[in-house]
């Protein structure tokens, strides 16, 4: 059996006895970047505050304290955090582990059915939330049977709307007064068991399901970023060096999407940097933001290669000091890649590849190459194992096509609660991507398609059997089948294929408007049901049928293709 290892090197020795923030704030780790006091670990966009590391430490502390008496917060109860970026997401995260607790991070745009269903898959104790999620937190836990008492609010400079609520500046200060929890220590080899995050994915199809992630995944992802690029060692001229202490990245990547939270925040907080933590993306605003607080390290997804490269207002703007760029979540295309490297002629830049099941970096591209290979996914961290598995079943070798297959010490274990989906999914400490790839000779891994039904939408996963659910729920449509489309700003948008009912049939028949006004009803029904990445902005086309095989599975590839081509004759119009 032919298994492709890494070649970045060894990886160092990975605590399995410790919690993440154990790891992160107590833990004195001999390959780790020794901090400048004067380094802000984390930087408010907006006010510019700076919490430095004594006070990251303090408040984590004090909020335990305070969920621990207050609330109850313990062994195992999951704590919701529906919120956008905000300076305490970190302490609200590191003070329930702290506890025992298991963290769930939700999209802060979610409806409230959305957010319903999460605190119902995680049996959710507590909610935190941000302000502006407040409405939606109040609904959904209604709804849920959670009391109002257990919505707490992070503290957002001029909002009115969490007067009734209360803070987590609050719980900081009174924790700061309250006796010292008894800290949950975990036994040689638990944190490999232990849950610290049950992060939702798609999967490879139907709702969300909610990954069970260990402290160590985080831990080891961290260590294997870390040992692939030569954190920590003198192996280039210092104005060379990827990451350093002292560098500045911009914390715009949401926190509750697995990219953000283990790269963006928890591996270059490891590495000594500062994080600029942005609430909610804007593109011109990112571009002051960079020049504002000097930032040197960006980490983006597609659709925000695409406006850096193309939007007018990237002229306003000295962008001199960037010296980083890591696209990931869903693959760039070769125009784009080459527009970035002419825009940023000295950076460092590149693209990397994992996924929630995978707690986040299988490869990234080569310590060795300033720049990445255009459309490569980069080289296997240190500690991963791969097989490419041929349409036959047999695994192959360098060049061979197949499905990508992955070892890692970063590998979540399971599904929440889904037998099914865990035993299609994880198989003997193995995580099936769903991604077609090779892998070159030249240890590069290339992604050549997707096996699995999911889109990714801007980054996030997008499966079509969750919006074909919704439009099934539309009183005008018998059968649907919902595809990606490419789009160079979003990557690929969803496109649903509609057969109407007959009622709705007979009145497109007699009303030449009724068309028309079924397939805003159409679009309308989804966007008032689902987040906005989730929206059918790739269109719905009416069809007599949706193709299926024999034992009624649905030819999706047969219509993707179909799309594409409809997609070519729209443009050749315009």
């Amino acid at each position: 059996m032919v298994e492709i290892r890494s070649r970045s090197g060894s990886l160092p020795a990975i605590p399995d006895d410790l919690t993440i923030p154990q790891f992160q704030l107590d833990y004195r780790d001999p390959n780790r970047p020794i901090r400048p006091a004067h380094v802000p670990c984390l930087i408010d966009d907006g006010s510019g505050r700076r919490v430095l590391f004594p006070e990251l430490q303090q408040r984590t502390q004090a909020l335990a304290n305070s969920l621990s008496s207050l609330y109850s917060i313990g062994e195992d109860d999951v704590v919701l955090l529906f919120s956008r970026n905000h300076v305490d997401y970190p302490v609200a995260i590191w003070a329930v582990h702290r506890l025992g607790g298991i963290i769930s991070p939700a999209n802060p745009d979610f409806g409230q059915q959305e957010l319903e269903y999460q605190l119902k898959a995680t049996k959710a104790a507590l909610i935190i939330c941000h302000p502006d999620a407040l409405k939606t937190s109040v609904s959904a836990a209604r709804q849920f049977g959670l009391s109002s008492d257990r919505i707490l609010v992070f503290n957002v400079e001029g909002s009115t709307s969490n007067a009734d609520y209360v803070t987590v500046d609050h719980l900081v200060e009174r924790g700061a007064k309250l006796k010292a929890f008894s800290e949950r220590k975990l036994k040689p080899g638990e944190g490999k068991t232990k849950l610290a995050f049950l992060s939702f994915s798609s999967g490879t199809t139907g709702t969300p399901k909610a990954v069970v992630i260990p402290h160590i995944a985080v831990i080891a992802n961290v260590l294997q970023l870390a040992a692939h690029s030569k954190v920590n060692q003198d192996y280039a001229p210092w104005e060379d060096q990827r990451y350093r202490p002292g560098d500045v990245a911009s914390g715009v990547l949401p926190l509750y999407h697995i990219y953000g939270l283990v790269v963006n925040l928890h591996f270059l907080l490891y590495c000594g940097m500062a994080i600029v933590i942005v609430p909610k993306f804007n593109f011109e605003n990112m571009l002051k933001s960079i020049v504002r607080h000097h930032i040197t390290h960006l980490m983006i997804v597609p659709p925000q290669a695409v406006l850096l490269c193309k939007h007018p207002a990237v002229k306003k703007y000295n962008l001199s000091g960037i010296r980083y760029i890591m696209i990931g979540a869903a693959p760039l295309s070769d125009e784009v890649n080459e527009m970035l490297f002419r825009l940023f002629p000295t950076a460092h830049i590149g693209q990397g590849y994992g996924m929630t099941e995978t707690c986040t970096v299988t490869s990234i591209w080569s310590i060795e190459r300033k720049r990445g290979l255009s459309g490569g996914a980069g080289q296997l961290v240190p500690g991963v194992v791969a097989r490419v598995v041929k349409t036959d079943g047999t695994v192959g070798g360098y060049n061979d096509v197949g499905e990508l297959v992955v070892k890692s010490p970063s590998n979540a274990l399971a599904y929440y609660n889904n037998h099914q989906a865990t035993k299609e999914t994880f198989v003997d400490g193995w995580v099936r991507t769903g991604d077609e790839v090779k892998i070159t000779t030249d240890g590069e891994l290339w992604i050549i398609d997707r096996i699995k039904e999911i889109l990714k939408v801007k980054g996030f996963q997008v499966a079509p059997a969750e919006l074909e659910g919704t439009l099934l729920d539309h009183p005008d449509v018998s059968d649907t089948c919902v595809v990606g489309v490419p789009d160079e700003f979003s990557g690929e948008i969803p496109l649903a294929f509609v057969v109407l009912t007959a009622d709705a049939d007979a009145r497109v028949q007699s009303s030449s408007r009724a068309l028309e006004d079924i397939r805003n009803s159409i679009v309308k029904h989804v966007a008032s049901n689902k987040v906005a990445y989730k929206h059918l902005t790739g269109g719905v086309v009416f069809v007599p049928s949706i193709p299926k095989t024999p034992s009624g599975k649905l030819l999706r590839r047969v219509l993707r293709e179909q799309a594409k081509e409809l997609r070519k004759a729209t443009k050749a119009k315009l």
